[in-house]
């Protein structure tokens, strides 16, 4: 088996007497995206600031590429792409100079800047200042500045909070390419729509502890109702008809229902991942 590309064991993190991270482990595998869903506060930001070097991990340990984090590398930091919910780009500089800077600071001196702005659709904005870029404008700058150094691993931390729905759907169009490429990420997010669509595996973080990670599609199934919702014509109304999967007199039913001239619509039900964290955890992802 493959080495992860992150390794997390016991990892703990205290602000003073404030636990943020309590004793956590996870692994993620090269192409793999794992989504960190939970409310602000729960310990997602502070995972990502230990695993990228910011902040010294006060228990256990992490690997990331085979490095501790514990200790100073200037060759895992090369290999790693950081997106965090803060803007922290050069105003007065174009968006072409923040991107090569930033390719400098890798060591990169041929980087296709012009091709990583066109990529998220800002090619026709390079050489605009960064000031005059809207608030969606300046985050696809954070996440060209995450890639453009082709990383091994990607730290995105809510890399589409309080963006448009079509700004947010090309961002996350462009996670799953690097992760097809073979990059690590790990995405911390309280949006379950964008853990759903994103992540191979999700964890509930929660208080600082994880509270269940597992696939999307097996955390529904052990969470959820197999059934199927069946919506048909009532005369000048609509009612609603919900067979569950397991028996054998369901089918019937269904295929009854299915025949019928009055049917509408037929879809299955299952858990949404924030009706899971409730359960899970008591308490909702606000």
């Amino acid at each position: 088996m493959a080495e992860p590309a992150i390794h997390v064991e016991d990892l703990r993190y205290a602000y003073g007497d404030i636990e943020a991270v309590k004793g956590i482990s996870f692994d993620v595998a090269p192409g793999e995206i794992l989504g960190f869903l939970g409310p602000n506060g729960a310990g997602k930001s502070t995972t990502i600031k230990v695993l990228t070097g910011q902040l010294r991990p006060q228990g256990g340990h992490a690997r990331v590429l085979g490095y501790d984090v514990a200790g100073d590398h200037p060759d895992l930091q090369a290999r790693i792409g950081v997106c965090f919910e803060e803007k922290n780009l050069y105003l007065n500089m174009s968006g072409e100079e923040n991107l090569a800077f930033f390719a400098r600071l890798f060591g990169l001196r041929d980087a296709d800047v012009t091709g990583a702005l066109r990529r998220l659709g800002l090619g026709e904005r390079g050489k605009d200042r960064v000031k005059t870029y809207s608030k969606g404008m300046r985050q696809r700058m954070m996440i060209a500045r995450a890639f453009i150094n082709s990383p091994d691993v990607l730290f995105l931390d809510e890399p589409t909070d309080g963006l448009d729905p079509a700004t947010s759907a090309e961002i996350r169009a462009t996670i799953r390419e690097e992760a097809d490429r073979g990059a690590a990420v790990l995405l911390t997010t309280h949006d379950m729509f964008e853990a759903d669509e994103l992540s191979d595996r999700v964890a509930f973080i929660n208080e600082g502890r994880i509270a269940a990670l597992d696939t999307v599609e097996n955390l529904k199934l052990a969470y959820g109702t197999r059934a199927v919702s069946v919506r048909l014509r009532d005369g000048d109304g609509v009612r609603e008809e919900v067979l569950p999967l397991d028996g054998g007199a369901s089918s019937t039913r269904l295929a009854a229902l299915a025949a019928s001239p009055d049917l509408l619509t037929i879809h299955t039900e299952e858990a949404s991942l924030e009706s899971i964290f409730m359960q899970v955890t008591g308490r909702g992802l606000g």
